[in-house]
């Protein structure tokens, strides 16, 4: 089991959901978040460089059994992208691993619990 972490644009949110839901991958957590990574944003005021502002994203969590790492990454990389080339703010994934998932409901665990 892994859990995939996106931070994408929020206007691609839509696109990366219904790309997901497409591959019949629809168990996701959305929240949103602000940050900056190597956006050049930086402002200058009175002869001095300012911080740059933190700039609204998504963050996309998603737990995965290891069969569908693979279709989970590249649909969300296919449907993230600015372009076809790609610009800087489009985000990032992480792949980490999964130790243990827990339905509370029944109170199930492992991969059926996804």
């Amino acid at each position: 089991m892994k859990l995939i972490t996106a931070i994408i644009r929020e206007k691609k949110l839509d696109a990366v959901r219904e790309a997901l839901i497409e591959k019949d991958i629809t168990r996701i957590t959305v929240v949103r978040v602000s940050g900056h990574g190597q956006q050049k944003n930086m402002d200058i005021y009175r002869g001095k460089k300012v911080v740059p502002n933190l700039i609204p994203k998504v963050k996309m969590e998603i737990a995965v059994n290891d069969e569908f790492v693979k279709i989970t990454v590249d649909t969300i990389l296919k449907s993230a992208k600015t372009d076809s080339q790609g610009e800087v703010g489009d985000g990032k994934i992480f792949i980490t691993n999964l130790e243990e998932c827990i339905r509370i409901r029944t109170e199930e665990r492992g991969g059926s619990a996804i």
